[in-house]
């Protein structure tokens, strides 16, 4: 790779890698998978050997993702909690245990699962459980002490313990617990934890530990970070101990002496993913002798002595029974694979997407064949390709007429997809309505798919404007709705009234405008009365808008249907104007703001929209192109970084303070 490339794309890698450890760590909302993610990692540590003149100070390659959240009270971890260097292949073991080699002679290796879930240290003092923390950044974590406290398996107390003892674990969730609670949240109408990780680490860090203690959260204990009173001289005695003390350790650890068994050990550790009750996404290798760990020393970011083979995503075989055809909202038929259940990834799997009809005939699809599936991110489920292809297989013929209404289905010039020319189609209506009360449109907590499924099939509603019309007594004539749970759901209607313009322009279900989209598009127009007069090209005078959004944009709200419906909505009494973008404004041209910490009056969603405004962007992580970092109280490490890239600071108060006076500082 040549040097131009190296580094534009050494920046680009920092700049994801940035992104998802935010998912990650402090969103608990992943987007890739732990072995996408790792070789985003892998890629920018090769680089940056290859050029370490492009191994910035603050490089993802030599600090933990994680920081600390304002939620939660600070504890600094007098033994960082490092991360550990991974491993993806057999040769990258061989490679680790020769370096080990050049140190010390005849080591010794104690190999663990590695436990997919939430790294935690948990304090005592004279045998008493005083405080736990979660990881942080490696130097400071969170205190989530009350958090911790409803965990059963964590011992509260202990007997014959020494004066003060540090030990760290990872807490999870089962995959029986996390079945249960993704059940509970999709018959209320809550979006759904994605995977057992991320809804051990949303749980572990609510503000309210009667959340946490409802979520049945586990723990296993792997290592002691501090311990006064006692000598240990190795790994397995520690584990031997703590196990003594009545933690829950890893349910098998073994010691080996030769690489070649530990790989053996390390395949065994994988082959059992499929039978465990909880998630494991790799093995650890860790030199037993705490002797030699010394003489083996760590980098800034990880030991040398240890290393974290990670596994592959898992992948199944399974026969597909069936194909379903769905009807989308925007008319899109998509079918739907119906397999024999099949554990994956720590979830029951028997329904995936099969995308459109190119999709199966390219990979040669037919029910009653053995396919490959797994989760793409560990989350989705997808089909990789047919690995049996039986005589008795019948190939799928998509359907002429839609499913649901009988309509004719047509594909339009350039698409992939069959779409159902019907608008007034009932399953279209369904999908609809489901997104027309979804978070980032109108929000209207408590109206979620199990909701509207009974308000359509009582005859209740039939369309958006519907829902304003609703009635206590309406709710009430629904299953297991009482008079307090029918106040709540008409208060969430009643709120959802003042909703952004944006928020019902992105509710209406437009297609090709999404949210971003319609959040311009109500930037540019500043109301809905604006909207429904605009040309086609008014809209092409949208920055971000091509001709494919302008003319969807423009066939929808000429709609008579579509204007009779606005018109209905006003009349229920939604909000019809938006925060026209001044064009005048640009003092912020080609400044790039950071915001950090608690602010004094502003949200930070607020100060974002404030800034945007008046021409300036907002970011997600420092860097030397950044032009302000907004700081507010309890600024993480943002507010390092720009001091030590000499980023100007300013206070909210200094921010309104330009904008009042047209004036940059």
């Amino acid at each position: 790779m040549l040097y131009l490339e190296a580094m534009s794309r050494a920046e680009e890698l920092r700049r994801l890698i940035e992104y998802h450890n935010d998912r990650y760590y402090n969103k608990d909302n992943p987007e890739i998978s732990d072995f996408e993610y790792d070789k985003l990692l892998r890629e920018l540590e090769n680089i940056e050997e290859e050029y370490p003149e492009l191994k910035t100070a603050d490089s993802p390659t030599i600090k933990v993702g994680g920081s600390r959240s304002v939620k939660f009270s600070p504890v600094e971890h007098k033994v960082p909690m490092e991360s550990l260097h991974d491993s993806f292949s057999h040769d990258e073991l061989r490679d680790f245990d020769r370096k080990v080699r050049e140190v010390v002679n005849d080591p010794t290796y104690i190999i663990e699962p590695k436990f997919d879930g939430l790294s935690v240290s948990c304090e005592y003092r004279n045998g008493v459980f005083f405080r736990g923390s979660t990881r942080g950044d490696g130097f400071v974590g969170e205190d989530v002490t009350e958090n911790l406290m409803t965990i059963k398996s964590l011992p509260k107390r202990l007997e014959n313990a020494p004066e003060y003892l540090e030990v760290r674990g990872e807490v999870y969730m089962s995959f029986d617990t996390f079945e249960r609670i993704r059940d509970e949240q999709l018959d209320n109408g809550e979006k759904p934890f994605k995977n057992p990780r991320n809804a051990a680490a949303g749980s572990l860090r609510q503000k309210d530990s009667a959340v946490t203690s409802k979520r049945s959260l586990d723990i296993f204990v792997f290592n002691i970070q501090q311990v006064e009173g006692i000598s240990l001289t190795s790994h397995k005695q520690s584990l031997d101990y703590l196990t003594e003390l009545g933690f829950p350790t890893a349910p098998f650890y073994n010691t080996f002496t030769e690489i070649e068994d530990v790989i053996e050990e390390i395949e065994r550790i994988g082959n059992l993913r499929g039978e465990l009750k909880y998630g494991i996404d790799g093995a650890v290798v860790k030199v037993d002798s705490f002797e030699h760990r010394k003489l083996i020393g760590s980098t800034a970011k990880f030991p040398k002595w240890a290393e974290a083979y990670k596994y592959p995503p898992e992948e199944k075989v399974t026969k597909l029974l069936d194909i379903e055809i769905n009807v989308g909202r925007t008319g899109v038929i998509t079918p739907v694979g119906i397999f024999e259940p099949v554990l994956l990834a720590g979830t029951t799997v028997s329904r995936a997407t099969l995308h459109n009809e190119d999709f199966i005939r390219e990979k040669g699809i037919c029910i009653g064949d053995d396919v490959i599936i797994r989760k793409a991110g560990e989350i989705i489920p997808e089909v990789l390709a047919v690995h049996s292809h039986f005589d008795a297989s019948t190939p799928f013929v998509f359907p002429e007429l839609c499913p649901s209404c009988g309509s004719k289905l047509a594909r339009e010039e350039g698409e992939a997809a069959l779409r159902c020319t019907n608008t007034g189609c009932p399953a279209q209506l369904k999908r609809h309505l489901i997104h027309f009360v979804s978070r980032d449109a109108m929000d209207i907590e408590g109206v979620g798919p199990a909701v509207l499924t009974s308000l359509l099939d009582n005859q209740l509603i039939s369309s958006p404007v519907d829902i304003y019309r609703l009635t206590a007594e309406d709710i009430i004539s629904l299953d297991r709705k009482g008079e307090k749970s029918a106040q709540n759901l008409m208060d969430s209607i009643s709120a959802s009234k003042s909703r952004e313009l944006h928020r019902l322009v992105f509710a209406l279900g437009i297609r090709h405008i999404g949210l971003k989209a319609a959040k311009l598009m109500c930037e540019h127009f500043g109301s809905m009365d604006a909207i429904l007069e605009a040309k086609p090209e008014d809209y092409l005078q949208i920055d971000g808008f091509g001709e494919i959004m302008a003319e969807s944009a423009f066939a929808y709200f000429s709609l008579e249907n579509t204007k009779l419906l606005i018109s209905e909505l006003k009349a229920m009494g939604l909000n019809m104007q938006g925060a026209k973008k001044s064009l005048d404004s640009k003092l912020f041209e080609g400044k790039t703001f950071v915001l950090t910490g608690t602010l004094p009056t502003y949200t930070r969603s607020d100060a974002s929209a404030l800034i945007e405004q008046n021409g300036g962007k907002v970011s997600s992580s420092v860097s030397k192109k950044t032009s302000y970092v907004l700081a507010g109280e309890e600024a993480g490490s943002k507010l390092t970084k720009a001091q030590s890239l000499g980023v100007a600071v300013i206070s909210e108060e200094q921010l309104l303070y330009m904008i009042s006076n047209n004036t940059l500082i």
